[in-house]
């Protein structure tokens, strides 16, 4: 699992023979819906997330309480969670991780194992299922993970969950989430205009962990022919015809409404990870308006190049760097 660029590689010849090989009728079916290219999309995710939570199991410590598939939504049989956390009496600091997948892929279970690898350095982690594209589209998730957390908090006895202590975390798509999630909680006047509560208080949600996001809806084009068609779909599957709302591109777009609220964050993407310019942007951002935040970032001619979802190789000095660099902010930021 050492050659992280490899498997991103791997992900896009996979992808590029699927396209090739229909192409023709894409290119028909797509003018009415996106759901031909999303179940292309699709298969080729699962595969990468599958091989890598097996990959991450040896890193599995043991004694961990787990309490898998809770319900935080009783009315839909994507309304659910798992905690896991150490063997321990008192509340912990939590970090709430919603998955990545382009949001027309993936699940809670991509990144149980390495929730699990986290509780062991000492908190409660909590995977947040929601659902997912062209199926669900905006706003379904950011409602979904806001009901989420609320759940957390009201359970929080129950699950070891200190609800003072909360870290909103994501990967990918996840990311973008749990960004626009941070904004409702820390920005009446944002969660107002989208029309979303979450019932935690500001002052619980102590920070932000954020690997290889995509948090600016402007930026719909990748690096390559096809980085574009891919990252055309995700953004069609998931904001569906409302793509071509300003105001819909606007709430999703994170770095248009981050403000001196905004919760301290961590930033982390690969030098070779296509959507890079998000993080670079929302960086700049972050600076600005004088957060608090740390980044990892790598050199432009960093060997071997780190792809998309790096941080999930802990075979690599890169991953664990990265796994470290996370545990001592969620260390720092909840005291």
């Amino acid at each position: 699992m050492g050659d992280t660029a490899g498997r991103s590689r791997g992900l896009l010849r996979t992808l590029a023979l699927g396209v090739t090989a229909t192409a023709g009728t894409l290119a028909l079916l797509e003018r009415v819906t996106p759901w031909p290219s999303a179940l292309l999309v699709r298969p080729a995710f699962e595969r990468v997330a599958a091989r890598t939570s097996s990959e991450l199991r040896k890193h599995v410590p043991g004694d961990l309480v787990e309490t898998v598939d809770e319900a935080y939504d009783i009315s839909s049989p994507d309304g659910r969670l798992d905690v896991f956390r150490p063997a321990r009496e008192e509340p912990l600091p939590t970090v709430v991780w919603v998955h990545g997948g382009a949001f027309l892929s993936g699940g809670k279970g991509d990144v149980a194992n390495y929730l699990r690898v986290l509780a062991g350095r000492g908190f409660t982690t909590v995977g947040v299922d929601y659902s997912i594209a062209p199926g669900s589209r905006y706003p379904t998730p950011v409602r979904q993970v806001a009901a989420a957390v609320a759940h957390l908090v009201d359970h929080a006895d129950r699950l070891g969950i200190d609800p003072g202590r909360i870290v909103l975390a994501g990967d990918s798509a996840g990311a973008q989430l749990a960004a626009q999630v941070a904004l409702l909680v820390t920005d009446p006047a944002y969660a107002t205009e989208v029309g979303i509560d979450v019932a935690l208080e500001p002052a619980s949600l102590r920070g932000l962990v954020l690997f290889c996001g995509a948090y600016d809806f402007r930026l719909a084009r990748g690096s390559s022919r096809l980085g574009n068609w891919f990252i055309d779909t995700a953004i069609r599957s998931y904001l569906g015809p409302s793509r071509h709302d300003e105001r819909t591109t606007r709430h999703g777009t994170v770095p248009l409404h981050v403000s001196p609220s905004f919760p301290a964050t961590f930033l982390s993407a690969g030098n070779g990870d296509p959507l890079l310019p998000h993080t670079l942007g929302l960086v700049e951002v972050l600076e600005q308006q004088q957060v608090d935040h740390e980044v990892l970032l790598f050199p432009e001619d960093h060997d071997p190049r780190l792809g998309h979802e790096y941080q999930f190789d802990l075979d690599s000095l890169e991953g664990r760097e990265a796994l470290d660099r996370a545990v001592a902010f969620v260390d720092r930021v909840t005291g």
